[in-house]
């Protein structure tokens, strides 16, 4: 009956989840031009502070300034199945039928993520040679995800109580099981980049900066409220056997009082006997009702570290190249636990969270004076990057990111624009793929416009959204030695509106 790996979230040391593409812990939504465009690794803008850095010394001299704010829904979508084959034929073999589970043993757990205002900014002021930026965006998670009727890793748990139960002579006819539970789950890496370019001559920049990460994660969550139908009444688990503990107690109490007042050595040691059997039994069952009580978890982590950031920006005719990398940032992140019921985050212990490196490559060409093609590369460094447990060795391959745009002045002062991502992530089997914390490869549009509002001002609109494929995991695993069959869909959708205003002084 024992239940120990019952935790609440054996993945929440992870990432909670990403707001857009990028590598697995990573946005690279840091602007309104990039929602409406997409493909701005080799555009000339004060965006660049953040997707071409040595792109922008070839703005103006002045002063540069773009502010942003993003409005983000996402979903997340785990349909699980559960199967023990060894109970075929019996209304055991597939569990999650006993709790809200489709005809073919299929249950969806489906979590929501916002986030109503995603900032960010970017400051850029160029000199004839020099130029000095300044940045800040939510460059990792910046997502808060809330499971209202938990997730597969513990139910799976819990599904099996019903089949265990009755093994132990506490079964039913029309066996259920249900549990209260609930999940949230929320990560912010707050980016601050500063950096500098020179430009060489008109066709050359370079760039060299850093970024400095603070991570913040809240999780809290708890399973309250395990019961299962036994003979034909649903039970709460925990009072069911507490009471059953305590009437054993109270017997080997009355057996151990009679004992005391026997006079007869013989009736002593019958009494004594029963007394020390009742006890057994209440110490046993006392041991299983902690299985079934109420577990709760409020877990925070901090930590921080500093990305070193290099680019490169070259201008010849109506073509314009750039590239630019950023080192795979080191760090670990420490939980500071006010409880914890599961024993999975004790208080104190840092866990590696490093942000993977990432290589960028972008070019822009002028079709006609008032038309531009973009497109760009991204290729993430996710398995030099350490997580928990070394998790980052399950992927087959790094992420890649194919980017396209287009912008069109379609007047002075008016610019529409268009753009495409797709985005390829290496999960191999699915084996680092989990609950909270999961990822599939994608599909992306952008669309929006810009617009000249006053003689130095403009004005960015722009929407964004994702269409993520369905990736089907297929594992077998062994709880309280049953073996069992799993089965898990993850997909996921993701919306983003966003309005930005770019100021040049």
């Amino acid at each position: 009956m024992k239940l120990k790996s019952l935790t609440l979230m054996l993945a929440l040391s992870v990432s909670a989840t990403s707001i857009k593409a990028g590598g697995l812990l990573t946005n690279t939504n840091q602007s309104i031009a990039f929602l409406r465009s997409l493909a701005r690794d080799g555009a000339i803008g004060i965006d660049g502070v953040y997707s071409n850095p040595a792109g922008v010394a070839f703005l103006p001299m002045g002063l540069h300034l773009s502010l942003s704010v993003q409005n983000v829904y996402q979903t997340r979508t785990i349909n699980s199945g559960l199967t023990i084959p060894a109970l075929q034929g019996s209304p055991f073999y597939q569990p999650f039928k006993l709790n809200g589970g489709n005809d073919n043993g299929v249950k969806e757990f489906k979590g929501k993520a916002s986030v109503p205002i995603l900032p960010s900014f970017q400051i850029a002021k160029n000199y004839e040679k020099w130029g000095f930026q300044l940045g800040f965006g939510i460059v990792g998670g910046g997502g808060k995800a809330t499971f209202n009727s938990g997730l597969p890793t513990f139910e799976r748990q819990i599904a099996l109580i019903p089949a265990l139960l009755a093994k132990q002579g506490f079964g039913s006819t029309t066996p259920v099981y249900s549990v209260s539970s609930y999940i949230h789950g929320q990560q912010y890496d707050f980016g601050l980049q500063l950096g500098a370019t020179y430009k060489i001559n008109e066709n050359l920049a370079v760039y060299g900066g850093a970024r400095f990460n603070y991570i913040y994660n809240k999780y809290e969550g708890n399973i309250i409220g395990i019961s299962a139908n036994i003979n034909g009444q649903m039970e709460n688990l925990y009072d069911y056997f507490g009471t059953k503990a305590n009437a054993l107690t109270q017997l080997a109490i009355q057996s151990q009082q009679m004992a005391n007042q026997a006079t007869n050595p013989a009736d002593k040691a019958r009494y004594e006997g029963a007394a020390k059997q009742y006890q057994a039994g209440a110490d046993k069952l006392n041991k299983t009702k902690e299985d079934f009580a109420d577990k709760y978890l409020d877990c925070t982590q901090r930590g921080w570290g500093i990305t070193p950031i290099i680019g490169i920006d070259y201008k010849t005719g109506r073509w314009n190249f750039a590239a630019h990398y950023e080192f795979t940032t080191k760090f670990n992140i420490e939980n500071n636990t006010k409880r914890d019921d599961t024993g999975q985050f004790k208080d104190g212990v840092n866990t590696p969270n490093d942000l993977p490196g990432l290589l960028s490559i972008g070019a822009q060409y002028e079709v006609l004076d008032n038309l531009r093609l973009l497109a760009g590369y991204h290729y993430y460094f996710d398995k030099d990057a350490r997580m928990a447990n070394n998790k980052q060795r399950l992927l087959s391959s790094n992420t890649r990111e194919y980017l396209a745009g287009i912008e069109w002045d379609v007047k002075p002062g008016v610019t529409l624009s268009a753009g495409a991502q797709r985005t390829k992530y290496g999960l191999g089997d699915g084996s680092y793929l989990s609950d909270l914390s999961f990822v599939t490869s994608s599909y992306s549009i952008g669309l929006g416009a810009k617009i000249k509002v006053a003689k130095n001002a403009h004005l960015n609109i722009a929407y964004f959204f994702t269409n993520y494929e369905k990736f089907d995991k297929t594992y077998e695993s062994t709880i309280k030695e049953v073996k069992v069959q799993n089965t898990d869909q993850f997909t996921r959708t993701n919306k983003v509106f966003g309005v930005g205003l770019d100021i040049d002084l």
